[in-house]
């Protein structure tokens, strides 16, 4: 029973919390975008299954509290109709319902009646969301605890490396990394990791002179914040982190939420760099993961957090810490999900908006319905694909081989 109760505490609490606040703000920003436009909105649920608790607010919206806190959605009139994959023929069922329910004037408050460019901002509104949540995440912190950074001081490198060949030495500061300057070590460590196989530049502080070298990440391990092991791009080079190179830089409110935004940005940037290395062979899909390796991740920051806390007090800021962070990282990769060009996502909807106002009309109802279900099935596939990584991951095969050898 105690180890049950430690796993309820480390593992799937923050799991939940951090999933029902991304995906809640996520159509939070749906619904905020339909009232702005004046669409009618039938209810909004946080989380799902059956209500534990409900009410109806004076605009008529069903607000509604679900007993599985792992997200939420938002319901828009018309939306439990045919017509949620509208053509012609069921905009026109649905048009004469409406009239003859509730009159001529009721059809600019249904959000398929809405001119393209509204039910546009609806549909880009959610991953929108999610990006402000980041940004806001990480403005605030900056705001209210400023940037921890350690210089770039190389403590060893090892022998036969990457950066052994390019001429590293210890005691170097590396100052600069693919023409970008370089803040703190944890700067160049997420430049190198994903660019295996592509050479790099670096400008390194010697002395009183600065000197230019160049090295070509190899694939190896490498250990994340969390003690979990990837293959990764490796140069060899390990970091000192001395009390003379530490500092904390201060935000004022105006730079935090540039910093911010900018943060957000990287991670979006990082996102579609890694993807496209994928599509070009050159980095595996073994980084993505899914409930279980999100799941996996909060519980071991958690513990993690536990493990470095003195007190309670001070585990329990340590926890909204990391938590926060946690919710920022994820909530940039909804949103970017969201706005993939597949039907049943966001980006789907957008894409089939885009066909309507170039033809002046929706698409064939069997053409869409025929995409969604290819949409789901990419996205299923997606989600098992990535439950698979978490599996192979968590080495419950191998747990499981061994219950019969």
């Amino acid at each position: 029973m105690p180890g049950l109760l430690a796993n309820l505490l480390f593992y799937i609490l923050p799991f939940l919390l951090v999933v029902g606040v991304v995906v809640t703000v996520h159509e939070f920003g749906h619904f905020l975008a339909g009232k702005a436009v004046g669409a009618k909105i039938d209810q909004f649920s946080i989380g799902f299954g059956k209500p534990i608790a409900r009410w109806v607010d004076k605009s008529g919206v069903e607000w509604r509290l679900g007993w599985l806190p792992i997200g939420g959605f938002v319901r828009f009139a018309g939306d439990d109709n045919a017509a949620s994959v509208p053509d012609t023929d069921d905009l026109a069922t649905l048009r004469r319902e409406v009239v003859s329910k509730e009159g001529e004037a009721a059809l600019s408050q249904y959000h398929h009646f809405k001119p393209i460019w509204q039910r546009a901002i609806i549909s880009a509104a959610g991953p929108l969301a999610n990006f402000v949540l980041s940004t806001a995440i990480f403005a605030g912190l900056l705001l209210a605890l400023g940037e921890p950074i350690s210089a770039a001081r190389i403590a060893k490198v090892f022998p036969n490396t990457p950066a052994a060949q390019a001429g590293f030495q210890p005691g170097d500061i590396i100052v600069r990394a693919d023409g970008k300057p370089v803040k703190s070590f944890d700067t160049v460590k997420q430049l190198i990791v994903l660019r295996t196989g592509v050479p790099l530049t670096f400008v390194v502080q010697r002395g009183d002179s600065q000197v230019v070298l160049t090295a070509t990440p190899a694939r190896g391990a490498v250990t994340d914040a969390v003690g979990h092991v990837h293959q990764l791009g490796t140069v060899g080079i390990q970091f000192a982190d001395l009390p003379q190179d530490r500092k904390v830089v201060r935000y004022g409110p105006i730079q935090a939420l540039r910093a911010g935004v900018l943060r957000t940005a990287d991670v979006v940037q990082t996102t579609v760099y890694y993807i496209g290395r994928m599509f070009e062979g050159r980095e595996t899909a073994d980084q993505i993961s899914g409930p279980l390796g999100m799941a996996q991740i909060s519980g071991d920051l958690a513990k993690q957090t536990a493990d470095v806390s003195k007190d309670i007090p001070t585990f329990a800021i340590n926890v909204m810490l990391t938590t926060l962070l946690l919710v920022a990282n994820i909530s940039v990769g909804i949103g970017f999900l969201n706005l993939m060009p597949i039907p049943v996502l966001d980006g789907g909807h957008l894409l089939f908006y885009a066909y309507e106002a170039v033809a002046r009309r929706p698409l064939a109802a069997k053409v869409q319905a025929a995409g969604y279900r290819v949409g789901l099935a990419l996205v299923l596939g997606l989600m098992l694909f990535a439950t698979w990584n978490d599996l192979q991951r968590l080495r419950v095969f191998n747990f499981i081989g061994g219950l019969f050898s």
